[in-house]
C-alpha cells in the first residue's frame, strides 16, 4: 500500500532519479523490510522480494524487461544497494 500511495513521486518523470532513489531509501524500502528480523527467511522469501525491489526500480527509470538493461545498471544509476543484502544486515542487528 505504500508503494500506491508514493507512486506520485516515483513514476513522475519530471523529477530525478537521485529523488527518487533517496525517497525509496527513506520511504519504501523501511516499510519492505519491517519486521524482517523475526522471519524463518527462506529462499523463497528473498526471491520475491528481490524481484519485487527489481520490478520498481524499472518503473522508477521508465525501463521495462524488454529493455534488457542490466539489473545492476539501473541499482547503480538510481544508487540503491540490493535488497538481500539490506535483509541480512537487519536480521544480524
Amino acid at each position: 500500500m505504500k508503494c500506491k500511495s508514493a507512486s506520485g513521486v516515483l513514476c513522475d518523470c519530471h523529477r530525478s532519479l537521485k529523488l527518487k532513489g533517496k525517497f525509496y531509501r527513506t520511504a519504501i524500502r523501511p516499510a519492505m523490510l519491517y519486521g524482517t528480523e523475526c522471519w524463518a527467511m527462506k529462499h523463497q522469501h528473498v526471491h520475491k522480494m528481490g524481484v519485487a525491489e527489481r520490478r520498481m526500480l524499472r518503473g522508477m527509470c521508465g525501463h521495462t524487461r524488454k529493455d534488457k538493461i542490466g539489473n545492476e545498471d539501473i541499482r547503480g544509476k538510481v544508487g540503491v544497494a540490493e535488497i538481500e543484502g539490506k535483509m541480512r544486515e537487519n536480521r544480524f542487528r
